[in-house]
């Protein structure tokens, strides 16, 4: 998946950072630079604040501060709000960064989500987390 580039739903984001669970392959497959993870200030800003509630400030200013440095995360600016998501507006930070990044993929378990296989422009694919770890593993086997 060499220069595909992703959004990450803070949840995803979460579930993939421990060492223990299940979704860590995405963690790593960024690391890797499998896929590029494309954030706006706005996201980053989400993800510090999850992930100081989830497991502490230090853990999350490591994370941030790694994303910020890292070669395999392209910064995006937002010029056009698109609201798509009317159940939780929150999460259209998630699909203008889409949008703006030409992303490949929104990666994300909630459902709210849903509604963007109806909308014809902007057509914006959303993957499951288990779907997306599962396009990682068979890319990865392609590979060698």
């Amino acid at each position: 998946m060499l220069n595909k580039k992703i959004v990450l739903d803070t949840n995803c984001l979460l579930a993939s950072i421990s060492r223990s669970g299940n979704a860590y392959p995405v963690w790593k497959g960024f690391q890797n630079g499998q896929y590029t993870l494309c954030v706006t200030n706005e996201i980053l800003a989400e993800y510090e604040e999850m992930i100081a509630q989830m497991a502490s400030v230090e853990v999350a200013t490591n994370v941030i501060r790694m994303m910020m440095n890292s070669r395999y995360v392209e910064f995006i600016d937002t010029y056009y709000h698109w609201n798509l998501i009317t159940a939780d507006p929150d999460d259209n930070k998630f699909v203008d960064c889409a949008f703006a990044a030409g992303a490949t993929y929104i990666v994300s378990d909630d459902s709210h989500f849903n509604v963007l296989r109806d909308i014809t422009f902007p057509k914006l694919l959303v993957l499951r987390l288990k779907e997306f770890m599962k396009v990682l593993q068979s890319e990865e086997k392609n590979r060698k």
